[in-house]
């Protein structure tokens, strides 16, 4: 199907431009948003006659997005969730989680403006970007960690989970250096006594000996 453009669409086109997409992809998206018509002689024409006030109108959005949500360029937000020692979150965080996130009384991010294309897994930094105009984006950073210190120590550069797994090994390292001090100091103590018993054992037979002499 082709459709006249009445606004930038990502790798589809800018506004004014005809291009020919899917019919679903045409129905279900393009024509309800009214970010295209379908490219018919009529609605042609209507864009001419109307391109002017269309560019005007489309011009005024971008920069007041741009203005707007100028706060959230490079900006970091937090969120807390539950994950195992590997890191693995217990559920994700989703387009619905990180809008919420970087929504504030001044400005509201929807879920269509969060460019996520899966789920995030894992804890760590993760950039995402947001589309607050079809010609406006900016990268924002989420912060996900289970508790708000390690947030901090992730946000210095830390990578958390690689400390908490050298956290692990060392205190391995460390409980098998005790148990084998522990087993030579029980050993050496094992020996000393067997060496007592049998020094007693010697002093017993040399007095058996004078006894009998």
């Amino acid at each position: 199907m082709k459709v006249v453009l009445l606004e930038r669409v990502e790798k589809l086109g800018s506004i004014g431009d005809v291009v020919t997409v899917k019919p679903g992809f045409a129905r279900n998206y393009l024509l309800p948003q009214e970010k295209a018509l379908r490219a018919t002689e009529a609605n042609l024409a209507r864009f001419e006659r109307e391109r002017e006030i269309l560019e005007k109108r489309n011009a005024e959005r971008a920069a007041a997005a741009r203005k707007e949500g100028e706060h959230l360029d490079g900006a970091s937000f937090t969120l807390i969730r539950q994950a195992s020692e590997s890191g693995q979150l217990y559920g994700s965080v989703s387009t619905r989680d990180i809008a919420e996130a970087a929504s504030d009384e001044n400005f509201t991010v929807t879920r269509g403006m969060v460019d996520l294309h899966v789920a995030i897994k894992t804890l760590g930094l993760h950039e995402v970007r947001l589309v607050l105009h079809p010609e406006v984006d900016v990268t924002v950073t989420i912060n996900i960690a289970r508790t708000p210190e390690e947030a901090e120590r992730q946000a210095k550069g830390e990578d958390v989970i690689a400390s908490a797994a050298e956290e692990d090994r060392a205190l391995a390292e460390a409980q098998a250096a005790q148990l084998f001090e522990n087993s030579a100091d029980g050993e050496a103590a094992l020996a000393e006594e067997r060496g007592d018993v049998a020094d007693a054992a010697d002093e017993a037979e040399s007095d058996e000996d004078e006894a009998k002499a």
